[in-house]
């Protein structure tokens, strides 16, 4: 059984898109930057701790021989000054992100962890997303809408500031919280280690 140790919707929603079953399990841990910590260290650290905090828990409860599959996930923003950006605190904190991103490129980077009985594997992905020139008025409407708040970098690639957006390279699910690509690959590869069969699939 495949547990998403997260609580994100856009997470849940890419996973079912791409027509995997699986229940979701949040985990709650602390998403503290360490100090020296570097952006791709960060996600995947966060990503690692969620996946294996879930796995512990569902480890005691699930049978020994069942296959269960933990995927943790982390995304962060980080500016073209090198800051990490996660969720905004407030809407003062939103409007700061969307200054500092706006009008240059930044990467998006998620962490993502695949936590098994067969052990843990641990990838990241990037991807390079430029941002458009954006007036206060329309900073403003876009706090206003609340979409910006729970997002890292406040805001979202799928919603209103995709009009901010004339291109990115890399993966585009990545932006929106999940690299869909790397995740089927790895589900597929701890799929078929776990069954002992070279074309088994987690779908």
């Amino acid at each position: 059984m495949l547990v998403l140790a997260s609580a994100s919707p856009r997470r849940k929603e890419l996973l079912t898109q791409a027509g995997f079953t699986f229940r979701v399990h949040a985990a709650s841990i602390p998403e503290e930057h360490r100090a020296g910590e570097d952006p791709i260290a960060f996600a995947t650290r966060l990503a690692r701790e969620k996946a294996q905090t879930i796995f512990v828990e569902q480890a005691q409860l699930d049978a020994p021989d069942d296959p269960l599959l933990v995927l943790g996930a982390d995304t962060i923003v980080v500016s073209a000054a090198k800051e990490i950006l996660g969720k905004p605190k407030d809407a003062n904190d939103a409007a700061r992100m969307l200054r500092l991103l706006a009008g240059g490129t930044h990467s998006v980077i998620t962490g993502v962890c695949l936590v098994s009985r067969g052990g843990v594997e641990i990838a990241s992905e990037l991807t390079y997303v430029t941002m458009t020139t954006i007036s206060e008025v329309d900073i403003g409407v876009y706090i206003n809408s609340g979409e910006p708040m729970d997002k890292a970098g406040a805001y979202a690639i799928q919603g209103y500031a995709a009009s901010w957006i004339p291109r990115i390279h890399g993966c585009y699910f990545n932006v929106v919280g999940l690299p869909l690509a790397l995740v089927s690959s790895m589900l597929e590869g701890a799929e078929a280690r776990l069954r002992n069969e070279p074309t088994a699939t987690a779908r």
